[in-house]
C-alpha cells in the first residue's frame, strides 16, 4: 500500500494494494481493494466498497454505503474471476457521491454531485447535479 501524509483510517477497515493520497479520511467498515487510487483530501465514509480499478480524484466525498462495481456483466452474467472483463472507473476532482449510490464502470468529470441512492450507468461529461436510477442531470452547476 502507498499512503500519503496525514491519512486517517477508522478501524475496522479492509485496505490492500491501494494508493491513498495526503489528508484522506477513510471511515469504518470500508473496503478499498487493489489497484485503487484515492486522491488528496478525499473522504470515504463508512460502509463503502471501492473495488479494483477505481480512481477517485482530489477533494471528493464518497458518502456512506456507496458501492463501486467493476464487472459490467457484458456476457450476461458475472465475469467469474476473469479480470480481463473488468472495467475501470475514473472519478474526477471535486465529486460528491451521495449515500447508497451505485457506480458502474464509468468516467465522471470534475465538479459533479451524485444524489443519494442514484445508479450511475453512463459516463458523466458535464458538471452538474445528477440523481435517479439511472442517474440523469437535474441541473448544471456553476
Amino acid at each position: 500500500m502507498d499512503f500519503g501524509d496525514r491519512v486517517t483510517v477508522i478501524e475496522p477497515a479492509n485496505l490492500y494494494g491501494c494508493s491513498i493520497g495526503d489528508d484522506v479520511f477513510i471511515g469504518p467498515f470500508v473496503e478499498i481493494q487493489r489497484h485503487v487510487k484515492i486522491g488528496a483530501r478525499t473522504r470515504i465514509q463508512s460502509h463503502s466498497f471501492v473495488c479494483e480499478l477505481v480512481t477517485i480524484g482530489d477533494d471528493c466525498v464518497v458518502a456512506h454505503g456507496v458501492t463501486f462495481i467493476n464487472d459490467s456483466f457484458d456476457a450476461g452474467g458475472p465475469a467469474r474471476g476473469d479480470k480481463s472483463k473488468w472495467c475501470k472507473t475514473l472519478i474526477g476532482n471535486n465529486v460528491s457521491i451521495g449515500s447508497n449510490a451505485t457506480i458502474l464502470p464509468v468516467r465522471i468529470c470534475d465538479h459533479v454531485v451524485i444524489g443519494a441512492g442514484s445508479v450511475v450507468v453512463r459516463d458523466i461529461t458535464e458538471p452538474g447535479l445528477y440523481a435517479g436510477n439511472p442517474s440523469r442531470m437535474l441541473r448544471k452547476l456553476p
